[in-house]
């Protein structure tokens, strides 16, 4: 009887024994498994995707998020067995210290003559960078290997290109093989917003082109003008944009003219009723009919993915903004010098803090021996003839961003999607902050701008130099 009692008291005491061993070993692999996550973690953030969150209600969160959005890649190395460096502040200091002058002299210079330019390249990079991230597959023709995006339904409207190959050869001259053509994108899109009234963002440079264009992914993925509340909220948070994030990104619709073809269905036939959209102001209803008279009020079915929008049945192929043409957004009193040799401080008035002036090397004037090889006569002399309605049709410059989300509150957002950013309670609330606050969509715009610029970006041998934007190196 004694020896049975011992050997269950035996038994009992190595079973709790096997349970605390069970529990340690439980909490090592847990352990693991958390540091193999933030290795995971750190490894895809250096090659195709960098991802952040941010305290939006504290400014003084930039500096930390905008510090902390690249990783160092010391000890990876090249092909050729040199290390590669990461993305960084002022990538190019060493090998192309004139580039950044040089994206930002020609910019400005274009736009002078060309007000569409701005509008033109915001819309470029967003299209690239929605599209398996910021590589510039936008850029690439078809070729053997390679199913242009540019031939992609919501695609065919960019404008955009001929500006960013005009950069790319200048720099070429100056640096051949160094700057990608997707760092030129994003610094010149960039430099667009700040031209148009937006504000001025910091941003990391040393992306790598692609070897692929991905046309299927952007006629199936980039987000529709006809799309609902869900159907929007549902792309940009494909991408890694929560609901702010979306409202602030689509404030990116306060420069440019909405050709008639993008919302020609909400005036006459709206979701096959026969009548127009109930959400539009009747006296914004009159005007935007009058600035598309000649457009026949029916339109040719679309293609995916907008068939499935409640209001597409007459809406054409498109992409999500239309915006393509002409901006009468002021420019804002910037001058684009800032020292390229230290992040700047950010200043959401549109404008960094600087202590160096970078001076570009750049003369973009037409009687510059260097303009004249990119034809930029016949650049600036190109117009847009389609009917349309700048976003800033009733005259007043409210600033950026501001107008947009004013006309939403008046029901008078030209595109379906936009309109249906005050169909949501949320959604709502944000756009009634954006229309009275301006310094706080600013500085969230800005933030979203650097969020869009680094997403799955390339890095190393994960990509290439293009010694040509629209063929592949």
């Amino acid at each position: 009887m004694l020896t049975a009692i011992y050997e269950l008291a035996m038994m009992r005491r190595v079973s709790f024994l096997v349970f605390l061993l069970c529990i340690v070993i439980s909490f090592k692999n847990q352990n693991a498994d958390t540091k193999k996550g933030l290795n995971i973690t750190t490894t895809s953030t250096t090659s195709r995707s960098f991802s952040y969150e941010y305290a939006a209600s504290d400014p003084s969160a930039f500096q930390v998020v905008a510090g902390a959005l690249f990783l160092s890649d010391d000890g990876k190395l090249e092909e050729g067995g040199e290390p590669y460096r990461s993305m960084e502040y002022d990538f190019y200091r060493d090998s192309c210290p004139q580039a950044e002058g040089t994206i930002r002299a020609m910019v400005r210079y274009l736009h002078k003559s060309r007000s569409d330019v701005a509008p033109g390249l915001l819309r470029l990079v967003f299209h690239d960078c929605f599209i398996e991230g910021c590589d510039a597959s936008i850029l690439l023709d078809d070729a053997e290997g390679v199913d242009s995006e540019k031939k992609s339904p919501p695609n065919e409207s960019l404008k955009g290109y001929d500006v960013i190959n005009i950069i790319k050869e200048e720099l070429e001259e100056i640096c051949p093989g160094v700057v990608s053509c997707a760092d030129i994108l994003a610094l010149a899109a960039r430099e667009g917003v700040v031209l148009a009234g937006g504000p001025f963002y910091p941003l990391y440079t040393g992306r790598k082109d692609s070897r692929l264009a991905f046309a299927d992914i952007a006629t199936l993925e980039l987000p529709s003008p006809n799309a609902d509340l869900s159907e929007t909220l549902a792309s940009f948070a494909s991408r890694g944009f929560d609901l702010r994030e979306t409202v602030t990104l689509l404030g990116a619709h306060s420069i440019g003219v909405i050709h008639c073809k993008f919302f020609n269905n909400r005036l006459h036939n709206f979701g096959r009723s026969n009548e127009p959209d109930p959400s539009l102001d009747p006296d914004f209803l009159n005007l935007l009919r009058s600035k598309c008279r000649n457009i026949s009020s029916t339109s040719p079915t679309p293609s995916p993915p907008y068939a499935d929008s409640p209001s597409s049945s007459a809406a054409p192929s498109a992409d999500f903004d239309g915006s393509v043409s002409s901006s009468s957004a002021p420019s804002p009193n910037f001058d684009g010098s800032f020292s390229s040799s230290a992040a700047p401080s950010p200043n959401f008035n549109g404008s960094p803090k600087s202590t160096t002036a970078l001076s570009p090397a750049f003369d973009a004037s037409p009687s510059s021996p260097t303009a004249s090889i990119f034809s930029l006569e016949t650049l600036l002399a190109s117009t847009f003839d389609e009917p349309g309605i700048n976003v800033t049709y009733d005259g007043h410059q409210g600033g950026f961003g501001t107008v947009y989300y004013r006309s939403l509150l008046q029901n008078r957002g030209v595109l379906y999607a936009d309109q249906q950013l005050m169909a949501g309670e949320e959604t709502g609330i944000w756009v009634r902050a954006y229309a009275s606050d301006v310094s706080l969509f600013r500085r969230d715009f800005a933030l979203a701008m650097m969020k869009l610029s680094n997403l799955r970006v390339l890095t190393g041998p994960m990509g290439q130099i293009r010694l040509n934007c629209s063929k592949g190196a």
